[in-house]
Parts: structure tokens; C-alpha cells; sequence
């Protein structure tokens, strides 16, 4: 009797279970479509007001599509003549620079993650004293210039090439994905260190490479304030610091509208307004359209890389 008093409440207690989980599920699935809405919808507004009409822009019909699509906006930004060599210094700056940035950061990576280094709590504490204490713009602006590195194309690609942040999640990656066993093994076969970082860590530390890839690109790609101090010579300046150049050049009068110094090129200064408002929305898409593919393409390492490398410290 007890057995079949207490199967009912058992079926009870799991249909209201799965009710319970079912409303968690349509909750939960509300609300990361409400977060997700509020994340896509404004780079979404972004893309189609870059290809819309200015007038329409100007009149708020631009809300779910394009509306007249027009590519003056881009016409506009890319006759800025600087354009597209900045485009091509900031290719060559952030090629060169995460390259650079992922061998020091896994060459030092594997040197910390080793456990017999017994010089490795130093080290430890003098990288981790980098993350809270810097020197200020000041000396770092003169240590530049006495060693030769101000208005050079390498200050872009050395300035911040190695993340402390990055360093550390990189070591946790290798302390926890590559087992010591391999190290011994590869010792016995009469490797180096060298070799062994050559043959074996590299070959498995696809994922932590994918990801330091994704961190140092996204960052080299949209640093404009190094250019803006560090160089002198315009021909050598990043994309990001051209735009913002463009952008400052966008002035708000005393009406509210907007108005480029590129107007002295077109026929009038109402045209130069209406161009102005779609100019913004076309140097969004141009500066961030790089970083969304080499997202795309990392994606599925990413995650993976994020977590492993974030178990311990």
C-alpha cells in the first residue's frame, strides 16, 4: 500500500517539476531574446541608416529597414583622402602586432607555467605589479622618444603587445590542457625547451592562440590614442585616428544640425549636413566590420579557450 501511496506523489511531484522547468525555460528564453533585441538592434540600425537616404534619416523613417538606399555617406567618407592608407597602416599595424603579442605572451606563458622555474613567484609579482601601477603618459611619452620610437611605425606595434591579463590566462591554458607527462616524455627523447615549445605546446594551444588572436586584435584595431600621441607623420596613422579626426570634424551649430569641414567640397551646406548624419552611421560599419570577422572566425575557439583558461590561477 505504501508503495502505491507513494507513486502517485512521486509522478505528482515530477509533473510539477517539468511544469516548473518549462516555465523556467520560456522565462529564461524571454529574456535573453529581450537582451539579445537590445544588443543587435542598434549595430542592425546602424548598418541599414548607413545605406539609406540622408533625408530619411533626417526625417526618423530609418527604424526596421533601408529606406531609398544610397552609398552617399560612403562616397563621402572614403574621399577623405587619407582614408585608405590609414585602412591599410591599421592592416599591417594589427598583423604585425597580434602576431608579435601571441609568441612573447605563450613564450612567457610557458616559461610561468613550468613548476620546477624557481624564479617564477617573482616574476609572477613583478607582472602582476604592471597591472595595478604605471609609470603615466608623461615617462612612457619620453622613455619613446629616447629610444628612438617617436613617429615610428614600431610604437604602434609594440605599445601594448604583451597583456598581463592575457599572459596569465594563457600559463592557466597550458598548466591545465598540456599534461607535464609530455614535457618528461620529449626530455627523455633528448628535446629542448625550444623543441618542446615548438612541436607540442604551439600544435595544442590552438584554442588559447584563437582567443589571444580575438583580445589583442580587437584591442590593437581600435586603439587610435597611441597614433594620436606617439606619431608625428600622417602618413603613418591608423584608421581609428582618422576617423576620430573625422568625427571631430562633425560640429554641432546652434539648431542641432551637423555639419563636416568636408562641405567646402559640396554644392551646399544643407547637402553637407544631410551627408554628415549618414557619415556617422558609415564610419561605424567601416571601423567595426574588421573586428566582427575576425570574430566570426574565432568563435568557435573562443569560448572554449576562455574557459580553460580561466579554471585556476
Amino acid at each position: 500500500m505504501a508503495k502505491t501511496a507513494t507513486a502517485p506523489a512521486l509522478a505528482t511531484g515530477k509533473r510539477k517539476l517539468s511544469r516548473s522547468n518549462q516555465i523556467f525555460r520560456i522565462v529564461n528564453t524571454i529574456f535573453w531574446v529581450i537582451i539579445m533585441f537590445a544588443i543587435l538592434y542598434p549595430l542592425y540600425l546602424v548598418v541599414i541608416a548607413s545605406i539609406s537616404d540622408p533625408d530619411a534619416i533626417i526625417r526618423g523613417e530609418v527604424v526596421w529597414h533601408p529606406v531609398d538606399i544610397s552609398m552617399r555617406g560612403y562616397e563621402a567618407v572614403f574621399k577623405y583622402r587619407e582614408l585608405i592608407r590609414s585602412y591599410g597602416n591599421s592592416l599591417i599595424y594589427t598583423f604585425s602586432s597580434v602576431a608579435l603579442s601571441i609568441m612573447v605572451t605563450l613564450l612567457g606563458a610557458y616559461v610561468l607555467s613550468r613548476p620546477k622555474f624557481k624564479g617564477k613567484a617573482i616574476f609572477n609579482m613583478f607582472f602582476v605589479f604592471t597591472m595595478f601601477f604605471g609609470g603615466g603618459l608623461i615617462p612612457t611619452f619620453l622613455t619613446m622618444r629616447d629610444l628612438g620610437l617617436y613617429n615610428s611605425p614600431l610604437v604602434i606595434i609594440l605599445m601594448g603587445s604583451v597583456s598581463v591579463w592575457n599572459l596569465m590566462v594563457a600559463r592557466t591554458f597550458i598548466q591545465t590542457s598540456i599534461p607535464h607527462e609530455l614535457y618528461e616524455a620529449s626530455m627523455i627523447d633528448g628535446a629542448t625547451h625550444f623543441d618542446y615549445f615548438g612541436r607540442v605546446v604551439l600544435p595544442l594551444s590552438k584554442t588559447i592562440i584563437a582567443v589571444l588572436a580575438v583580445y589583442y586584435g580587437v584591442a590593437k584595431w581600435n586603439d587610435y590614442f597611441t597614433g594620436l600621441v606617439y606619431l608625428r607623420d600622417r602618413d603613418l596613422f591608423p584608421l581609428q585616428t582618422v576617423l576620430r579626426e573625422i568625427l571631430a570634424t562633425l560640429q554641432v551649430d546652434k539648431s542641432g544640425d551637423y555639419m563636416m569641414t568636408m562641405a567646402d567640397d559640396m554644392s551646399s551646406m544643407s547637402e553637407a549636413i544631410k551627408v554628415a548624419q549618414v557619415a556617422k552611421y558609415c564610419i561605424i560599419v567601416v571601423a567595426t566590420g574588421p573586428v566582427v570577422v575576425l570574430y566570426a572566425f574565432m568563435q568557435k575557439y573562443f569560448e572554449k579557450g576562455v574557459m580553460i583558461g580561466s579554471l585556476k590561477g
